[in-house]
């Protein structure tokens, strides 16, 4: 995934990234042959963008983690440059291509070389917790913090929901800044770049899911302001999710809600009202006149609270005969709720490191029901299934 856009009058004064004596010494080689690589992609992405400087950063999530979509070359990548290279700040990963401890019928050759690609990542001490949500499984940055984070839901939620700083790095650009412990200061990480740019006003406050999907296409890269909703902390990280989905939105706002959203000027900027008919209208069009063969759910990755919600909803229910049910999140979430992942597994699998989107659905499924906004977007295209949407409530009702 790219990095956002940048406003260029941001940087019009600016030369070329300026390195200490230290980093230049790293780009000499001076550190090494991993720290080098690391150094030369950082001062070409900052040259890229206009940076005028590396800044240090808290932490780092690195996507490129699913054998499905690195291949075989990324594998030759991740393990070369493995050899050569340690992380400096906590880092961690973004889901997998199946579950590490609990596989779900994977080829033994896929089975193989994902093993080997997450040995080679955990050789650099990058943390194995692969997840989409790292702020649900031990690393939740703090207001104003710098990261140098990939996955796009993940980059959404630290913006603006924790009000923490990160572009939407790619893969690359994530690990390589996890081993300096510092990522090139543009975008986001200038305050001038996280005003919005656009206005929402919504009625109704309607599914999040469908909300983001909508908005996300006609925001593109901008910085969204929302007015009239009110959602809870789950919500916004389905917001986010879809709109980083369907377009390219790193960052947005809520009015009463996100930590930034105070303080702006909105006057002068372009509104657009969402409306009941086209958020019903989208909901027709992702309606589908067949049967899903599985029910998927967890994209991004459940809470604590979600996981327990869907508990006490099967809690006293009778599985139907209908689709399999498949529940996401990550193996630290699903430590925490041992009882109620124990009742969703008299209906379906809790599955932990991957999701539905970079693990071999397609080998078993074709047509998918779920809730995710970013779902509905990416299984298409990368897992080759004909879509469902559904809110929670119906999906469940097909299993129970």
């Amino acid at each position: 995934m790219s990095p956002v856009q940048v406003r260029p009058a941001a940087f019009k004064d600016l030369d070329k990234v300026h390195l200490t004596v230290e980093e230049k010494r790293l780009l000499e080689g001076e550190g090494g042959e991993g720290p080098a690589k690391a150094m030369e992609l950082l001062v070409a992405l900052g040259d890229i963008y206009g940076a005028d400087k590396l800044i240090p950063i808290e932490s780092a999530q690195i996507a490129g983690v699913s054998y499905k979509t690195m291949g075989d070359g990324g594998l030759e990548f991740i393990e070369d440059f493995s050899k050569t290279a340690k992380v400096k700040v906590k880092s961690m990963l973004n889901p997998a291509g199946m579950d590490l401890n609990n596989p779900t019928g994977e080829s033994e050759e896929f089975s193989e070389k994902q093993t080997r690609l997450i040995e080679a990542y955990a050789s650099m001490g990058i943390e194995v917790s692969c997840t989409c949500t790292p702020y649900l499984a031990g690393n939740r940055p703090k207001k104003g913090e710098h990261l140098a984070w990939s996955e796009s839901s993940a980059v959404s939620f630290a913006n603006s929901v924790l009000g923490a700083m990160t572009n939407r790095e790619g893969g690359p650009s994530a690990l390589m800044a996890a081993v300096i412990g510092k990522t090139p200061r543009y975008g986001l990480h200038i305050p001038e770049n996280r005003t919005p740019d656009i206005v929402y006003e919504v009625e109704d406050d309607p599914p999040m899911a469908l909300l983001g999907h909508l908005v996300g296409e006609s925001a593109a890269d901008r910085v969204p302001y929302f007015r009239g909703i009110s959602p809870t902390e789950d919500e916004l990280k389905s917001l986010g999710a879809a709109m980083a989905a369907t377009g390219s939105v790193a960052m947005y706002h809520v009015e009463n809600v996100t930590p930034e959203a105070k303080g702006y000027e909105t006057d002068g900027l372009e509104k657009i009202t969402i409306t009941s008919d086209e958020i019903n209208g989208l909901k027709e069009k992702l309606l589908r006149d067949e049967e899903p063969e599985v029910v998927v759910i967890g994209c991004p990755h459940l809470s604590q609270v979600e996981i327990q919600e869907i508990a006490d909803y099967l809690n006293d229910k009778v599985q139907k005969d209908g689709p399999e049910l498949r529940i996401y999140t990550s193996k630290r979430v699903k430590e925490m709720v041992p009882k109620a992942v124990k009742t969703i597994e008299r209906f379906g699998k809790v599955i932990s490191d991957t999701c539905m989107v970079v693990s071999p659905l397609e080998e078993e499924f074709k047509v998918s029901a779920t809730d995710s906004g970013k779902a509905v977007a990416y299984l298409p295209k990368l897992a080759k299934q004909r879509v469902i949407y559904l809110d929670r409530r119906s999906l469940l009702e097909l299993i129970a």
